[in-house]
C-alpha cells in the first residue's frame, strides 16, 4: 500500500511541476519580457521604409563595396541564425589558418599597406556577432567613401556617431554596429543604383 501511494505522489509531483515549469513558468516569463522589454523580448528587428532589414543581435553579410563588412560568419550557410556556432578550429588548424590568410589578403586589396583589424578577418565564438571594432569600420574608410564618392572625414564621423561604448562603463570594448552604420549611411548619403 506504501508504494501505491508513494508511486501516485510521484506521478502527481511530475505532472504538476512539468505544468508549472514547463507551461506557466514560459508563458509567465514571456508576458514579463513583452511587458518590460517588448524590442529586446522581440528580437531587436530592425525596420527600414516599413521592411525588417534585420536584426541588431544578428549579423548578416554586406557584399557591396560600398557597404561595410561584418564580421566572417563561422555558420555553414553565412548568418544563419539556426545554426549559431563557431568554426570549433583550434589556433594551429590549417582550415582555420588559410581562411585567415585569404580573409587578409582579401581585406588588403581594399586597404592596402594598413594593419588588417583581426576581427574583419576571423569569426566570433557564435558565428553571428553583429558588431564589428572601431578600428575594423575606419579600415573600411577609404573603400566605402572610394565607392560612395564622398569624403573620408565624413564617413568617419558618421563611425565615430555610430560607435557605442562599452555596456556600463567597462563592460566589454567599444563596436559598431554594421547595420545600424550602413543604414545610417544609406539614410545620409544613398548609393547609387
Amino acid at each position: 500500500m506504501n508504494l501505491v501511494r508513494n508511486l501516485v505522489i510521484s506521478v502527481l509531483m511530475t505532472i504538476v511541476t512539468t505544468f508549472l515549469l514547463g507551461v506557466i513558468y514560459p508563458l509567465a516569463i514571456t508576458a514579463l519580457a513583452q511587458a518590460v522589454f517588448p524590442s529586446q523580448a522581440n528580437g531587436q528587428l530592425i525596420e527600414h521604409n516599413g521592411t525588417v532589414v534585420g536584426s541588431r543581435l544578428i549579423g548578416q553579410a554586406f557584399s557591396g563595396p560600398g557597404y561595410f563588412r561584418s564580421r566572417p560568419s563561422a555558420t555553414a550557410v553565412p548568418y544563419d541564425a539556426a545554426n549559431s556556432a563557431g568554426s570549433q578550429y583550434g589556433p594551429t588548424n590549417k582550415k582555420l589558418i588559410d581562411a585567415v590568410k585569404a580573409n587578409v589578403n582579401d581585406a588588403r586589396k581594399d586597404n592596402p599597406g594598413a594593419a588588417v583589424p583581426v576581427d574583419l578577418v576571423t569569426a566570433s565564438a557564435s558565428g553571428l556577432d553583429p558588431h564589428i571594432s572601431p578600428a575594423a569600420a575606419e579600415f573600411q574608410v577609404p573603400r566605402v567613401a572610394r565607392e560612395r564618392h564622398m569624403p573620408e572625414d565624413q564617413l568617419r564621423r558618421l563611425v565615430a556617431g555610430s560607435t557605442e561604448g562599452r555596456q556600463l562603463g567597462f563592460l566589454g570594448e567599444p563596436r559598431v554596429n554594421v547595420l545600424d552604420l550602413n543604414l545610417a549611411l544609406d539614410r545620409m548619403h544613398p548609393l547609387a543604383r
